[in-house]
């Protein structure tokens, strides 16, 4: 599918006179898959989970943030697919617009795909996501070790959304730590808390 068309939903759904968000211009790739955590305090406060895969950001919205305690399973309920650029989006989106709010990227970094079939053979990333359940090990800031995304319920039969659960596969070094507090975190790209962000944006 072309990239115009995978972020077809995206677009449509933003008006970037208004916006300071990318409308994505076909951003390269780089060596490694990226992912990104971004928090967005709009209608509600909620983590924004993005892992490239080909030329987007695949997206989930996680009410509770992702946590390295093997113990926590993370509702995950999918968003439309956003543009590479994306991962290095901070500002304040204004009020009207979609999503309306303020958003810091929490944590930031590249991931290896480790989904296999039951033979142990490697399988597509995009192909595991399809199937509903994909494993990676991500290399972040602050997030670091083996993770899994499962689809518990689909939305294709028009009994509502898809769901996902975000779970930290037990084992590796991660030292578990609680959930973020998303009004004192500071960004891993700018330093900044969402209220400076806010601050910062007003001044301009």
């Amino acid at each position: 599918m072309a990239e115009r068309d995978r972020l077809r939903d995206y677009r449509g759904k933003r008006d970037f006179d208004r916006t300071g968000e990318p409308r994505g211009r076909g951003a390269s790739a780089g060596d490694r898959p990226r992912f990104v955590v971004q928090i967005h305090d709009a209608s509600t406060m909620h983590f924004d989970f993005r892992l490239q895969v080909d030329d987007v950001l695949k997206s989930w919205s996680i009410p509770k943030g992702p946590s390295a305690d093997p113990k926590d399973k993370r509702l995950a309920v999918p968003t439309e697919d956003h543009p590479l650029e994306y991962e290095k989006f901070e500002g304040v989106i204004p009020r009207g617009e979609y999503g309306g709010g303020t958003v810091i990227v929490w944590d930031y970094g590249t991931y290896e795909p480790l989904s296999h079939d039951r033979e142990g053979r490697p399988v597509d990333f995009a192909e595991s996501l399809e199937r509903g359940h994909a494993t990676f090990r991500l290399s972040g800031s602050k997030l670091h070790g083996e993770y899994a995304l499962t689809r518990f319920r689909s939305g294709r039969n028009g009994d509502g959304e898809d769901a996902w659960l975000l779970v930290k596969r037990a084992g590796g070094t991660a030292r578990p730590h609680g959930a973020p507090d998303p009004r004192r975190a500071r960004s891993a790209k700018s330093g900044r808390t969402l209220a400076q962000v806010v601050s910062d944006t007003a001044g301009e």
